[in-house]
């Protein structure tokens, strides 16, 4: 809104409703978002940190300490937040772990920005200085990383992720499983994590879970009469039904006499055989369709002792061509032999109260399934999630064949080295290098505060011990620094390059925002003030759900 010419007239630049805030004010805000954020997460991280509940609107809890999950389940609204959020979802995905690490990390870089600009440091000379400490910290990153890909090391590499996720009676040997599953879907040095199939079941113990070579389909037979178990089992896949197909344009026929009826409906009844007899002449004896199977059509699947399943996902059939070397066939008349596959056995099994198909023992599947098992609902749930960061560690440790020292070594040997860089920098970026270099204290400062250890004492022999060796890390189960190399907590090189490299760009981009326009959306009031409020955690929380 401006004034017209000393008229004293307002001239309306933006709609009614609309909000603005406008440098400190918007950084101010954008800052306390952020450090919001990274305080609900905080007190998940590591083997000791806690869980978080989280109940959505239609009642659905989520008991979890992993950071994505608590991030997506929180439905943020605040701009700056969901920012943050985004860096935890490309952490996911990108290499499956690390997510609070990342946003910790960001929340601290952005808290430590906050002292740089009540400086009167500009907010570009911060972010400048930003980049160049991310640059700086990848090399020194690189520089302490150890060259490891044996089995040994990433079994560690699984158990550290999965450490403080609820695994921690069956950590070894889900460790073990995830392990066999990555390197059995592994070609050429790459890892599809598609191809690891979790299914999950309730209803037993964690030490119940174990490695299927194959597939497990979520499904039964399509007819009591089929067989329950076939060995030595050729398999066919089918992309297409096996009924009569409705014509595609409306037809009518007309019948003058009753005999044209019966010819017409055994006209009917001979397609559907003259299908199964091409699939069991192809030698099939187990036959997974992407579509539906007709009554009649299972009636003489069943009598000729073919076990059919019916509606398997498009992602199922793709895991089974893989496990199975067969081809998914898209029309019956082009099935032959040579498009069967291979397994050494599938059976119909009831777990947990659910029949289910297992294809088993495959020679040299491409495909496989981690059976999880847990005693209720929510457990499962948990330990499903800290299979996938298990799977997402050892796929990245193997493609970089890379490690680094965990318990919060990597951080403290990158945050002394880059004090060290910052002292040779001329001008104020100095200032938010050093400031970048002590915001990567966070992690094992949190490590030690989540254990119920005296943070500074932590930080204070972590410094020490440094001296000597880059890998001494935080031992939080016995409350004293030790070489993280031979304890066993190592985590992959990508993980840390990903965090460090995320919380910098997301905190870079934060600090360049000096001016936050938010319109008033369909009738509604932008909450600028909510937005404001959104600092100190009991009371502060509600505007961002």
């Amino acid at each position: 809104m401006a004034q017209l010419g000393g008229q004293g007239q307002p001239i309306l630049v933006l709609p009614e409703g609309t909000s603005r805030l406008l440098g400190r004010d918007a950084q101010r805000m954008n800052i306390l978002a952020g450090k919001t954020l990274a305080e609900t997460v905080r007190t998940t991280l590591g083997p000791k940190g806690m869980d978080k509940m989280l109940v959505d609107s239609l009642g659905d809890i989520v008991v979890t300490n992993d950071g994505v999950t608590i991030l997506k389940e929180m439905d943020i609204e605040h701009p700056a937040a969901k920012m943050l959020v985004e860096v935890a979802k490309t952490q996911e995905d990108e290499v499956g772990d690390g997510t609070t690490t990342a946003v910790i990390i960001a929340g601290e870089l952005l808290k430590k920005a906050e002292d740089l600009l009540d400086q009167d440091i500009h907010p570009t000379i911060v972010s400048m200085g930003y980049r160049q400490a991310a640059e700086k910290a990848q090399e020194i990153l690189d520089s302490i990383s150890i060259v490891a890909d044996d089995k040994d090391t990433l079994i560690k590499v699984a158990m550290t992720a999965m450490t403080g996720k609820g695994t921690e009676k069956a950590r070894q040997p889900l460790a073990e499983l995830v392990v066999d599953a990555v390197k059995q879907v592994e070609e050429n040095g790459e890892i599809d994590k598609d191809h690891i199939k979790i299914e999950k079941k309730d209803g037993a113990i964690v030490d119940d879970s174990k490695l299927v070579q194959g597939v497990i389909i979520d499904k039964e037979r399509v007819h009591p009469g089929m067989p329950k178990k076939v060995e030595n089992a050729k398999i066919a896949l089918l992309n297409c039904a096996i009924e009569v197909k409705e014509t595609e344009v409306d037809a009518e026929i007309r019948i003058t006499d009753p005999s044209q009826m019966q010819a017409f409906i055994e006209q009917e009844e001979q397609m559907i055989k003259d299908m199964v007899d091409k699939i069991v002449d192809s030698g099939a004896q187990v036959l997974f369709g992407q579509k539906g199977i007709d009554d009649l059509a299972q009636h003489y699947l069943s009598k000729a002792g073919v076990m059919a399943v019916r509606r398997v996902k498009k992602s199922d059939i793709e895991k089974l061509s893989k496990a199975t070397s067969a081809k998914v066939v898209t029309n019956i008349e082009d099935l032959t032999s040579e498009d069967l596959g291979e397994a050494g056995i599938v059976s119909e099994k009831r777990i947990s109260g659910e029949e289910m198909i297992f294809v088993e023992d495959c020679k040299e599947p491409k495909a496989v399934t981690l059976l999880v098992r847990g005693s209720t609902e929510h457990i499962v749930d948990e330990i499903e999630r800290a299979v996938e960061d298990a799977i997402g560690v050892v796929s990245a440790t193997i493609e970089d064949k890379k490690v680094v020292a965990g318990g919060g070594a990597g951080e403290i040997e990158i945050s002394k080295k880059l004090k060290e860089y910052a002292d040779g920098i001329s001008g104020r970026e100095q200032l938010a290098v050093a400031a970048f270099a002590e915001a990567l204290e966070i992690v094992p400062k949190t490590l030690a505060e989540n254990a119920g250890l005296d943070s500074i004492d932590s930080l204070v022999d972590l410094r020490a011990a440094h001296e000597t060796s880059p890998y001494m890390g935080l031992d939080v189960f016995e409350g004293e620094v030790r070489d993280m190399n031979k304890t066993g907590v190592i985590e992959p090189h990508r993980v840390k390059k990903q965090a460090i490299q995320s919380a910098a760009e997301a905190a870079e981009m934060i600090l360049r925002i000096d001016d936050v326009i938010a319109s008033s959306g369909a009738g509604k009031e932008p909450d600028m003030a909510g937005m404001e409020g959104m600092g100190g955690m009991p009371g502060g929380m509600p505007p961002m759900m």
